[in-house]
C-alpha cells in the first residue's frame, strides 16, 4: 500500500504514505486523520497542508530525536464510521502511534473512541464542539481549536446589550451544532435576552428557504448560527438573496477560512475565528511567506485559521516529543498537559495554554466581520475584537470531563 509524497511508491486506492525520510533510525508515524470528500473536505485538506509543513519543516531540521517523522494520510469523508474506520486501520495495520487531524466533531469523537481504546495520542485539530473538551474529552486527546463556548462568550453578551434581546437559532443538528447553540442559549439568557426558536439544519442541507422564511416572520433582533461546511456557504449565499444580511444581525459562530475563501462575496455579520493572516504580529508574515512556498499551487493562496491550527498542534506535538526523550505515550501526554506558548510564538494576541483538566488549548479568541476596505484580494476580515484566553473559557467543561488515570492508559510506544 502506497502512493509517496516526496518519495517513492506506487498508487493502489485511497490511502497516501509519505516515505521520505533518511535511512536508520525507524521513523515516527503519524496516522492522518484528514477529510478530503464530504461536508468538511476543503477544510480537511487545508487542515492536511498545516500538518504537512510541520513535519516537513522538522524533518528538514534532522527530525525528532534523531529520527525521521512520515506520514500516512486517508479520507475520513466527513463520517463517524469511515473516520473510524481510518483510525482502527492506521493504528492496528499502519502501527501509526500517533492520530492528528478533524473537522467534523462525530468525526472527532468516533476517532477519539479508537485511540483512546489502544492509548494512541490524538491530536484533534480543528473540531470545535464543546463536547471535544466536555463529555466527549479523553486523556489520550489534545483539542487546539476554539469551541462553541469559547467563541460565544467573546460575543454574544455585547450583541445582547447593544443590538437586542429576541434571538433565533439556526442549528446544524449533528454534535457540534447542538452543543454550540446550547452555549449560546446559555449566554443569551445569562446576559437577560431570550431564544425565540432553534431552528434544527439537517447536514447537507442546500436550501435554506422554509428557515428563512421563518426568520422573516418571527423578526428577531438577532440569529446565532451554528452551521459549518459547505451549509454555512450555501446558506450565506441565500441569505444575501434575500437581503435578511442587513437585519436581523448575524453572528455565526465561527467561519472556517476555506468556507469563506469558497464564497467569499456572502460573507456578513460577525464570526469567530482564532487567527487571521494579517494579523499585525511579529512572525504573521513570515509564516504566510513560508506557507506558501510550500503550497505554491494549492487552491488557496493564503494559510487561515483551519492550517494554522494543524500547523501548531503538529509542531507542539513534535516539540513536546522532544521535551520528553521518548516517544512513550504518557510521556508525551505529560509534557503537552503542561504546555505553554508565548502569544509571540503562537502569533497571537495573548499566551495560550493547554488546560490540564480537559486537554483544550486556550488562546486568544477574535471577532471579526467582512473587510469594507481589503488591501488585497486576501484581506477579506476585518478584526473588530481580540478576547483574552481566560474571558473566553468554557467554564462548564471541567465539570464534565473525566480524564482516565495515567495508569489505566494503554502503553504505546514508536
Amino acid at each position: 500500500m502506497a502512493s509517496v509524497i516526496g518519495g517513492t511508491g506506487s498508487f493502489f486506492g485511497p490511502w497516501r504514505e509519505n516515505h521520505a525520510w533518511a535511512q536508520g533510525a525507524k521513523p515516527i508515524k503519524l496516522g492522518l486523520t484528514c477529510d478530503a470528500s464530504g461536508q468538511y473536505g476543503n477544510s480537511g485538506q487545508d487542515d492536511f497542508r498545516g500538518i504537512k509543513m510541520a513535519i516537513d519543516e522538522i524533518n528538514a531540521k534532522g527530525g525528532v530525536l534523531g529520527r525521521q517523522v512520515t506520514f500516512i494520510t486517508a479520507d475520513t469523508e466527513t463520517t463517524p464510521a469511515t473516520g473510524s474506520r481510518v483510525a482502527e486501520r492506521f493504528i492496528t495495520r499502519e502501527d501509526c502511534t500517533i492520530l492528528i487531524g478533524a473537522l467534523h466533531s462525530g468525526v472527532a469523537n468516533a476517532i477519539t473512541q479508537v485511540a483512546s481504546k489502544y492509548g494512541v495520542i490524538y491530536m484533534n485539530t480543528n473540531s470545535s464542539a464543546p463536547s471535544e473538551a466536555g463529555e466527549n474529552c479523553s486523556r489520550v486527546k489534545f483539542v487546539w481549536d476554539g469551541n462553541g463556548t469559547n467563541f460565544s462568550k467573546a460575543s454574544v453578551k455585547n450583541a445582547v446589550d447593544s443590538i437586542g434581546k429576541n434571538w433565533m437559532l439556526l442549528t446544524n443538528d449533528y454534535v457540534w451544532g447542538h452543543t454550540t447553540s446550547a452555549a449560546t442559549r446559555t449566554q443569551v439568557e445569562s446576559a437577560g435576552g431570550k431564544i425565540l426558536d432553534n431552528l434544527l439544519v439537517p447536514q447537507n442541507t442546500r436550501d435554506f428557504t422554509a428557515y428563512l422564511l421563518k426568520i422573516q416572520q418571527a423578526k428577531p433582533d438577532v440569529v446565532a448560527t451554528a452551521v459549518g461546511g459547505d451549509d454555512i456557504k450555501a446558506l450565506r449565499e441565500q441569505v444575501a438573496q434575500l437581503k435578511l444580511d442587513g437585519k436581523p444581525a448575524w453572528i455565526n459562530n465561527q467561519q472556517d477560512w476555506p468556507d469563506v475563501w469558497g464564497a467569499p462575496d456572502s460573507l456578513f455579520g460577525v464570526f469567530g475565528t482564532t487567527w487571521y493572516h494579517k494579523l499585525p504580529l511579529p512572525g504573521v508574515a513570515e509564516f504566510v511567506k513560508k506557507w506558501q512556498a510550500a503550497n505554491k499551487d494549492g487552491p488557496i493562496p493564503v494559510p487561515g485559521n483551519v492550517s494554522y491550527n494543524g500547523y501548531m498542534s503538529t509542531r507542539e506535538l513534535l516539540r513536546a516529543i522532544e521535551r520528553a526523550g521518548s516517544t512513550n505515550n504518557v510521556k508525551i501526554i505529560k509534557e503537552l498537559e503542561n504546555l505553554k506558548v508565548s502569544a509571540t510564538d503562537r502569533m497571537q494576541h495573548f499566551d495560550a495554554y493547554m488546560d490540564p483538566m480537559t486537554h483544550q488549548m486556550q488562546q486568544a479568541i477574535y471577532l471579526a466581520r467582512r473587510n469594507a476596505k481589503p488591501a488585497d484580494n486576501t484581506d477579506l476580515f476585518e478584526i473588530i475584537s481580540w478576547t483574552e484566553p481566560k474571558s473566553a473559557a468554557d467554564d462548564a467543561a471541567p465539570g464534565k470531563c473525566k480524564l482516565t488515570p495515567y495508569d489505566q492508559v494503554p502503553t504505546v510506544d514508536s
